[in-house]
């Protein structure tokens, strides 16, 4: 079998008018990024078409580090439905460069189900990540300029200050630094760090924001700290929201791709679920749903992250209406949370496997949560035996949950076809009625024991004394309607990352909350989370090369 880039680089790919004529998209809407990617404008979206089409998201079982697929299974479903005569479209969140080049990999699926030109959207794309970056660190550079300018200085405590500078990289010498260093000249010192760019609020603010106004907006309440008297400062009071949002013109555009079966795709916006909302943008999926009978999307890591937050934070402020969800399991993760070892995934384990149905089962009772019944989907690898998979559809079929075996991988759109068909009724199930799980009227308290009792699985949670002085302080802010986006382990349905299958008898630990204005939502972390990854002692980027044609190898 070749390897995804071998098969994307041998993709027979159509000129991007093409792609938008199935969606009757006229080509003069188009804003072109060579012959196979076109922004889309904004006035695309038509509420009254979105009220008619069909939102299913796709979500997971707790990951293996390779993650499980969810990305592969979206597309491999979109090309099936459309396969089967439905006008679909795939709506996704962008590669981050962190991933690519650290242990990951990219995020344009596998095998022959994947969105193409494969090496353009994991690298750069139409600079959509680039934007962002500037666009937060244009407010780092300003807070510190207003530090340094006395003449018109805010008072700002730089003690203060969180917000730090942002680079789409895994760079763990930049978590914390101090800058200011030099003389009077140079700045104001103080210890300040980098995150990653896909943890920037600002990328949560692109994903939330429904036009360029509500951008402005969202960017001009983005909390920056406390004058030395305790009032607080926004990034508005140092007049930032013009100059970031003349930086995200273009990345506020939605982007128009193709699967390899050239059906349509549109990718946008790029937060990680594990310390941000971990969908894409609003926008991208109302475009979608505007132009297409259905709509294929995925939130990040599993379902007590990217799931929950896609139905809490982005379907309660968008107004969206899920029909369906489809959880992707691989046999080699469900043995992975039996007990069975990294290196041993490949053999047949039926202990391990019966073991590791806890952790399915979890997420299977975290979407009927949401008043939607799951229908789990197997993403099948070559290394799985029917005896595997005879036990895991056995055992969805003795708890009343429907099944599919997807091979997208291996076939595209033909070997998700079972997996459509199920998706199709799945839509049309009466049962099927999407409801949040907390109401915004709780006390953050409330709500942040809600998520960690229902999707966790946590007996309760506890406050370091950081943390509850943090909640009392966005409490006197006075801000309304902030939901709760929880910081967590992607590792394990519990807070520590080396607790795998099912946890028992856990508190959820909250040890610091830091407050996302501007996006709609405080962010209580939970364990050891970080928002600035490493890389790993052998990254992926010492296998990326490029000849002397211009061929990339090396990318997965």
């Amino acid at each position: 079998m070749k390897s995804d880039i071998e098969i994307a680089q041998a993709a027979n790919m159509q000129h991007i008018s093409d792609i938008a004529s199935k969606l009757d998209i006229p080509e003069d809407k188009l804003e072109f990024y060579g012959k196979y990617k076109a922004k889309l404008p904004l006035d695309l979206i038509d509420e009254e078409k979105i009220a008619k089409c069909k939102l299913v998201l796709v979500t997971a079982i707790t990951p293996t580090p390779a993650g499980e697929g969810k990305t592969t299974t979206s597309i491999g479903l979109t090309q099936a439905m459309n396969k089967l005569g439905k006008k679909t479209t795939v709506v996704l969140r962008e590669p981050s460069l962190g991933p690519v080049f650290g242990i990951k990999g990219g995020a344009a699926g596998g095998g022959n189900a994947q969105v193409v030109p494969m090496e353009d959207i994991n690298l750069h794309f139409t600079g959509d990540m680039s934007a962002v970056e500037k666009a937060h660190n244009l407010l780092a550079a300003l807070i510190d300029n207003n530090l340094q300018q006395h003449s018109v200085s805010l008072g700002i405590d730089p003690r203060t200050i969180e917000w730090k500078r942002v680079m789409d990289m895994n760079e763990r010498a930049l978590r914390k630094i101090v800058i200011g260093m030099g003389g009077p000249k140079e700045g104001v010192p103080r210890e300040t760090g980098f995150n990653i760019t896909a943890a920037s609020e600002v990328m949560a603010i692109l994903c939330m924001a429904t036009n360029m106004k509500d951008l402005k907006r969202r960017l001009g309440n983005i909390f920056v700290g406390y004058t030395y008297e305790g009032k607080p400062i926004f990034a508005r009071d140092l007049n930032a929201e013009g100059s970031m949002a003349v930086l995200l013109k273009d990345a506020i555009k939605p982007n128009l791709v193709q699967t390899l079966e050239n059906t349509p795709a549109i990718i946008h916006g790029g937060p990680f679920a594990n310390i941000a909302q971990g969908t894409n943008t609003i926008l991208a999926t109302k475009i979608g749903m505007s132009l297409s009978d259905y709509v294929i999307t995925e939130a990040g890591f599993a379902s007590d992250l990217g799931a929950e937050k896609f139905f809490d934070i982005k379907s309660r402020f968008a107004g969206l209406k899920p029909s369906s969800v489809v959880i992707v399991a691989t046999i080699r993760a469900l043995k992975y949370h039996g007990g069975a070892k990294l290196a041993d995934l490949k053999n047949e384990d039926i202990t391990a496997l019966e073991k590791g149905m806890e952790n399915l089962d979890a997420h299977i009772e975290n979407m009927k949560h949401f008043g939607l019944k799951p229908i789990v989907g197997i993403n099948k690898f070559s290394s799985d035996t029917a005896a595997e998979v005879d036990m895991i559809e056995k055992h969805c079929a003795s708890a009343g949950v429907t099944v599919a075996l997807n091979d997208s991988w291996e076939f595209g759109g033909d070997g998700a076809i079972e997996l459509a068909k199920k998706v199709l009724e799945g839509v049309e199930d009466p049962e099927n009625q999407f409801k949040v799980l907390y109401d915004l009227n709780s006390s953050y308290e409330e709500m942040i024991e809600i998520i960690s009792k229902k999707m966790y699985g946590a007996d309760g949670v506890e406050y370091t004394a950081k943390a509850k002085k943090q909640l009392d302080q966005i409490r006197e802010l006075g801000l309304k309607d902030l939901s709760v986006c929880i910081a967590k382990t992607q590792k394990s349905l519990s807070d520590v990352a080396r607790l795998k299958g099912r946890p028992k008898g856990f508190k959820i630990a909250i040890r610091e909350v830091e407050l996302s204005a501007g996006a709609g939502f405080i962010v209580p972390i939970a364990g050891a989370i970080m928002r600035m990854p490493g890389l790993p002692s052998k990254p992926a980027a010492e296998k990326i090369d490029i000849d002397d044609d211009g061929n990339i190898t090396g990318l997965f």
